[in-house]
């Protein structure tokens, strides 16, 4: 028995509903209009959407929603993008099939604009994708060159270790037993002249509040 080995697909995004429209040819240095295609009540085709996506590349595949036959495909070029936005809807866009070949513009619609939002998305996280994967980043480039690499010094005061304060005209010796530089600042070997005098409370109001 021989084994075929069929080539794993991603389903990126589905639409349940789409229509399909055949649209005017695009004046020179305009735009397309969803409100140039005629009734759009009346689309030439309705059916179902996927992105699918294979390691050859990406490809919007145009499908009846019943039986699955392929009315349209358009391949999906990161870079030289198939689609575009007509200029009078976020619902609407304009997509270019190809055939053996030979290439189409058809006008396509969603029903819901969460549908179109959907799938801008998808196509977004796709064009992502593709051009991390086209240029991906260097070892150099993983690490910001201000951050400091190796290991953490620890700099906190072991049991039994002292540090000196230096004031001028007085001289401060103060221990601590594994306690915080600041911490350790505020305290007095003892009442004696060496130590560093602490600051009286301040003065009660008298009045309580």
């Amino acid at each position: 028995m021989d084994v075929l080995d069929e080539e794993v697909e991603s389903i990126l995004y589905i639409a349940r509903e789409i229509s399909v429209y055949k649209i005017p040819h695009l004046k020179v240095n305009e735009g397309h209009r969803a409100n140039d295609w005629g009734d759009l009540a009346q689309p030439l085709w309705k059916g179902r959407l996927r992105i699918v996506e294979k390691s050859s590349g990406a490809a919007l595949m145009f499908e009846d929603a019943q039986t699955g036959e392929l009315f349209a495909r358009a391949p999906y070029d990161a870079l030289k993008p198939c689609v575009e936005s007509v200029l009078d809807s976020s619902r609407y866009f304009v997509i270019r099939v190809e055939d053996t070949g030979k290439k189409a513009y058809i006008g396509m619609g969603f029903a819901e604009r969460t549908d179109s939002f959907d799938f801008n998305v998808a196509l977004q996280d796709y064009t992502k994708r593709f051009k991390v994967a086209l240029n991906p980043p260097s070892p150099d480039d993983e690490t910001p060159s201000h951050v400091p690499v190796g290991p953490k010094k620890d700099y906190s005061l072991k049991e039994g270790q002292t540090f000196s304060i230096s004031i001028p005209g007085k001289a401060s010796k103060l221990s601590t037993s594994g306690a915080s530089l600041l911490g350790s600042s505020t305290q007095s070997t003892g009442n004696s002249g060496g130590g560093v005098p602490l600051l009286p409370p301040p003065p009660s109001s008298g009045r309580k509040k």
